[in-house]
């Protein structure tokens, strides 16, 4: 990326725990950078991560004449040097391995890091509006969710995190980051690809070889291309391995290294075409990164031309399967990049713009119609560069603030797809490309988690007081963010942390309702029976509402045209603040297909409405078992120190349940019986931070459960840990 931006941010210090770990410019410095493109790339993270998890710091943190300190059992998400590690010694929190020397057996941290969600076939709706094109431009991300090194494997205790729900429009995430100080080969976490997959959406992890004044040397460029004996490539296989082990989806390659020459450049090409050969047969995907071009040497050219074409395409065909152009393109770049791609045989479409937002989020300057003209089509995709920023520029970093933040900068101003706001300098996503779908089959359940929250709630009663991030955990929410028809003045809807169904969240509408006001929700393919019901979980607040839920059987004749609901009474739920299931029978529309659903809200009254939707399913009325139990449930290890303990917990799933379990639940039992939850996982291991003693009880005792798609419950597998 460009070489100039290694800049300070003023806005938060390295010590703020707010603010991402800090960073080193190279291998064993001690100068401090805030994060940026360029810093977050260049350095070697600190030992932040351990506070925020509250875990105890590393070993070698503890000074000669201090208590002990006990050994951090803790997952992180793996990194790796393709081989040749740096020379000296890492930094506090660091360890530096080899990817040559990896292999599955070997690695400690697999079953916290290997995700399990399948990637979801998803599909494209009529959009809600014309100017959202189908079959045009796409988007990529590139995210940084943490650290490259002491990344939490599987969340952590604090709701102040990147909980991504904007799916419907990505189609690649890129897992950004990796270091000269840490590792240049960066796996994605497991709960950021089980969120991700479950709505349809890659994800690759990165490798990313550095410029020489970031600390980056070439022999780890010639590390990652070197031959064996037998004229195959070793790293490529590995990376492969490394992809269906974790469960991810490829990798985007960045060479940024000055100093190769075209003998280098010929090897990296056929290290792309060996990579993507070995990886096609399993799903996997490269995106080449717009740096080295064919000479060897590094030049970035803001287009796809002459010079690097050869890593996207060259006579024997595909060599990647997108490319990632820099972000010095023009209009004229761009359009000559897409020529050059229609001529090639591909598409102008596997081409990503990028476009940087890190710094500026939806106040950055972009030649929209360069990428995404609105009065023609559109010229390529495009990749935002860290869309994180709409949570990393906040000083109210609560879940409410930041989905709210995130919600303006897929959705716009106006917050309704369906209804853009005037367009200023930025022109968001939903209103320029169609969003996507996977809710294609019974059951379905969503109770508006969207994978952190302030504390976790089960059937609408707290059982967690402690804030925490899952993204394996999150549901699938409606993609469109909110379409609300109404008559009169629009009500607020958003997704809420004050209370919940199940999870961290719920979503609320609030505001006066002079006309009834119908509020989008999922877009759907569910074929429908005369044994199928919809169920709704809400809670009216304030005011008095009548509720319908809306089951469209027919998508619009156009973009943006009327969405044809069939509306269905829910039993008033009356006044107060408990939580009302209501059962809505679809027998009447045995035969046809579930295109949407919705719900509309009447109030009765003059005054502000409050209400509240905990859960929507959509389910067969069959008696269905509850899911398998889990069983041997084991502590694989644990560290104690003054009544506090962390531990790795481990079991395994039932037979045959693998297709019907949508997460585990791990909770603590206290001594009084009460029931805590203390985390979740979509694999079968998790790991605990911080289990406190419960004043003298000779051991603490634990269960995890299987939990379905429609949020049933399994038996629980039980064991304990001894405090002697």
């Amino acid at each position: 990326m460009s070489e100039t931006d290694n800049g300070v941010d003023p806005r938060t210090s390295p010590s703020d725990p707010r603010s991402d770990p800090p960073s080193d410019p190279a291998p064993g410095s001690s100068v401090s950078l805030r994060p940026t493109r360029r810093g977050v790339l260049a350095a070697g993270a600190g030992a932040g991560a351990a506070a925020l998890l509250g875990a105890p710091a590393p070993a070698s943190a503890a000074t000669a004449t201090g208590p002990a300190t006990p050994p951090d059992l803790a997952p992180y998400a793996s990194y790796w040097f393709p081989d040749s590690l740096p020379k000296g010694a890492p930094g506090p929190g660091i360890v530096w391995r080899s990817l040559r020397q990896w292999t599955p057996e070997s690695d400690p941290d697999l079953a916290h890091n290997t995700a399990t969600v399948p990637l979801a076939p998803r599909f494209t709706p009529v959009p809600p509006h014309p100017g959202a094109r189908a079959g045009q431009a796409r988007i990529a991300a590139l995210v940084s969710f943490g650290p490259t090194a002491r990344n939490p494997s599987q969340g952590s205790p604090t709701a102040d995190y990147y909980a991504l729900t904007h799916w419907a429009y990505i189609d690649e995430l890129v897992f950004w980051g990796g270091s000269s100080g840490e590792g240049i080969v960066l796996a994605p976490n497991a709960p950021v690809v089980d969120a991700a997959h479950r709505n349809g959406v890659r994800v690759l992890g990165n490798v990313f070889l550095p410029p020489a004044p970031y600390g980056g040397d070439l022999q780890w460029t010639r590390d990652l291309v070197r031959r064996d004996s037998l004229g195959r490539f070793p790293i490529a296989e590995k990376l492969v391995l490394v992809a269906r082990t974790y469960g991810f989806d490829g990798w985007f390659v960045n060479a940024e290294t000055e100093g190769g020459d075209s003998e280098l450049a010929t090897r990296m090409r056929e290290f792309l075409r060996a990579l993507r050969a070995a990886g096609e047969p399993h799903g996997l995907r490269i995106t080449w990164y717009d740096a080295m071009n064919s000479t060897g040497r590094v030049g970035w050219q803001g287009a796809l031309n002459e010079l690097n074409q050869e890593f996207f395409e060259d006579r024997r065909g595909p060599v990647a399967d997108t490319m990632f152009v820099d972000f010095r393109w023009t209009a004229r770049t761009l359009a000559d990049s897409g020529a050059l791609a229609d001529r090639l045989g591909r598409s102008r479409h596997e081409l990503w713009a990028a476009v940087d937002t890190e710094s500026n989020g939806w106040n950055s300057a972009v030649a929209w119609d360069a990428i995404i003209p609105r009065d023609r089509d559109h010229v390529v995709s495009y990749g935002f560069y860290r869309p994180e920023w709409t949570r990393n520029h906040l000083t109210d970093r609560s879940p409410g603030a930041f989905h709210r933040a995130d919600d303006r900068f897929w959705t716009g101003e106006s917050l309704d797809p369906s209804r853009p706001a005037p367009e200023g300098a930025w022109r968001a996503p939903a209103t320029a490309v169609a969003d996507r779908s996977t809710v294609t089959a019974l059951p379905f359940a969503c109770a508006f988690n969207t994978g952190h929250g302030e504390r976790w709630y089960e059937a609408g009663e707290v059982t967690s007081d402690t804030p925490w991030n899952h993204l394996g955990l999150q549901d699938r929410l409606p993609g469109r963010r909110w379409v609300v028809d109404t008559a009169g003045e629009r009500p607020a809807v958003t997704l809420d942390f004050a209370r919940a169904w199940r999870g961290g969240s719920s979503l609320l509408v609030s505001g006066p309702l002079t006309a009834p006001a119908a509020v989008g929700l999922h877009s759907t393919r569910l074929p429908l029976t005369r044994s199928t019901v919809l169920e709704l979980v809400h809670a009216t607040e304030s005011g008095t509402v009548a509720v319908e839920v809306g089951v469209a059987t027919g998508e619009p004749a156009t973009p943006g045209g009327p969405v044809p609901y069939t509306w269905l009474k829910a039993r008033n739920p009356g006044s107060g603040q408990g939580w009302r299931t209501v059962r809505i029978g679809l027998s009447a529309l045995a035969g046809k297909t579930a295109y949407g659903l919705a719900v509309r809200i009447t109030g009765r009254g003059k005054g502000a409405v409050v209400w509240r939707l905990g859960a929507l399913s959509v389910r067969d009325d069959t008696r269905q078992p509850r899911p398998g139990a889990p069983s041997a449930l084991t502590v694989d290890a644990s560290a104690r120190q003054d009544g506090r303990a962390s531990l790795r917990l481990s079991w395994r799933r039932a037979a045959g349940e693998t297709g019907r379990i949508r997460h585990y639940e791990v909770s603590r039992i206290l001594p009084d019986g009460t029931r805590r939850f203390l985390g979740g996982t979509c694999g079968t291991a998790l790991y605990l931070p911080a289990v406190e003693r419960a004043g003298r009880e000779r051991a603490a005792a634990f269960e995890v459960r299987a939990v379905d798609e429609l949020y049933a419950v399994s038996g629980a597998a039980r064991t304990t840990l001894d405090w002697s």
